[in-house]
């Protein structure tokens, strides 16, 4: 049925505006024509759409890679529709096998507790989570019986499975790949089965799982889910996915001071992709930021403050987004000091070669890493930068250290 045909003039100009915010900044709809269908079926049946995400709690901290997913729920709770977040704690037990070269370590249903507890209080700061269905994959996925396990299996042959890159690179390369790693998209796809779900959202790393839930749908007979894709967001780095292993990343609960700095570092060319994946800014206004910055009406300089300016907002608020960008512009701009410098009780020697003091100032985490950032020009004493790797620092009371753009220490002597 086409339900675009049922609706008023006002009907299609809201699906129109729907469609458009979902699709900004994805990588991919499949099918792009159903989506449209569905949004104007939930118009016309006056009926939320079921939108899922499903999360593995493998780890407890989330930073901004993260957040591009949650962003785009956002859009779709702030324009009614029902988000569905699975927990995974059967299949997180299991652990996914996408883009690993070897089996997942399984997690314990302590870890996966912890874990979860941690993701909720911070996709409280993206999502309204009173209004969000939380639900937890062992409710159904525990229940199945053996019979159950073999026709769900019996949907899938083991050809397609391996056709994933994680698979088939580690039997090209002799590695093993246990057979419940196989089961891992399967139950995953049945999660869409068991909760009727319309429109299922998922990184670029997750297009073999999340077409799954489509593939299982129609073979139990349900009406197959939308599948979107959204793009990997590069780190500070601008090559790699942003990780904390990486050393690439912006947490959601880092300091506001931090967050800032953080964000002015990121690339040129990849100030239009944070606007689109990690700022609530209408489409309009992301919009009008691209063709200033592409007619160089609007300095990349000027667009990244304001990025930062609102990712600060975003997870700190109004007051901490002014005080960050004032710290920002004392610091960066007109070279002073920033005004919250942290403070260290040194209790140690009142004389002390400068690579063990910074190392045990926890400015660097090696003395070798800070003979490499005083060669670098990457440290200063007191505003004075220090070019000697044997220099005898003489510590004393309100001495202020830095290293790199942003690391800041006070002394404090005890």
């Amino acid at each position: 049925m086409n339900f675009l045909e049922q609706l008023s003039k006002q009907q299609k100009e809201e699906a129109e505006r729907q469609f458009k915010i979902y699709a900004n900044g994805v990588h991919e709809i499949i099918p792009v024509i159903e989506l449209k269908q569905k949004i104007s079926q939930s118009l016309a049946e006056n009926r939320p759409l079921r939108i899922k995400l499903r999360l593995d709690p493998s780890a407890p901290d989330v930073h901004l890679g993260h957040t591009v997913v949650l962003n785009k729920l956002k859009q779709f709770q702030e324009n009614g529709h029902t988000i569905q977040l699975i927990i995974g704690d059967f299949t997180g037990k299991i652990g996914d096998p996408t883009g690993k070269s070897a089996a997942r370590k399984q997690l314990t249903d302590e870890e996966v507790k912890h874990n979860a507890k941690t993701y909720f209080e911070q996709f409280g700061k993206v999502l309204d989570m009173d209004k969000v269905e939380l639900h937890y994959n062992s409710k159904w996925l525990s229940d199945l019986r053996l019979e159950d396990v073999i026709h769900l299996s019996a949907s899938i042959t083991v050809a397609r499975l391996i056709e994933r890159n994680d698979f088939s690179e580690r039997l090209a390369t002799g590695k093993p790949v246990s057979l419940h790693e196989f089961f891992y998209p399967l139950m995953q796809g049945y999660d869409s089965v068991v909760l009727e779900s319309d429109v299922e959202l998922g990184g670029t790393d997750q297009h073999f799982n999340v077409l799954m839930g489509r593939h299982l749908q129609e073979h139990f007979g349900k009406e197959k889910q939308v599948v979107v894709l959204l793009p990997l967001l590069e780190g500070l780095d601008g090559v790699d996915k942003m990780s904390k292993s990486k050393n690439n990343y912006i947490g959601v609960d880092e300091a506001p001071n931090e967050m800032y700095g953080k964000t002015m570092s990121i690339p040129d060319e990849l100030i239009t992709k944070y606007f689109d994946l990690v700022t609530d800014l209408p489409l309009e206004e992301k919009n009008q930021i691209k063709v200033e910055l592409k007619e160089g009406s609007l300095h990349p300089r000027d667009a990244k403050m304001l990025l930062a300016k609102t990712i600060v907002r975003i997870y700190h608020g109004d007051k901490a987004s002014e005080l960050a960008e004032a710290n920002f512009k004392a610091v960066f701009q007109r070279g002073g000091l920033p005004e919250d410098i942290p403070v260290f009780d040194w209790k140690g020697e009142k004389e002390v070669p400068i690579l063990d003091f910074l190392v045990d100032l926890g400015l660097q985490t090696s003395k070798s890493e800070a003979r490499k950032m005083i060669q670098n020009g990457g440290v200063r004493i007191n505003e004075v930068k220090v070019d000697d790797i044997h220099l005898q620092v003489k510590a004393e009371d309100e001495m202020v250290i830095q290293v790199g753009k942003r690391k800041y220490i006070k002394l404090q002597i005890k």
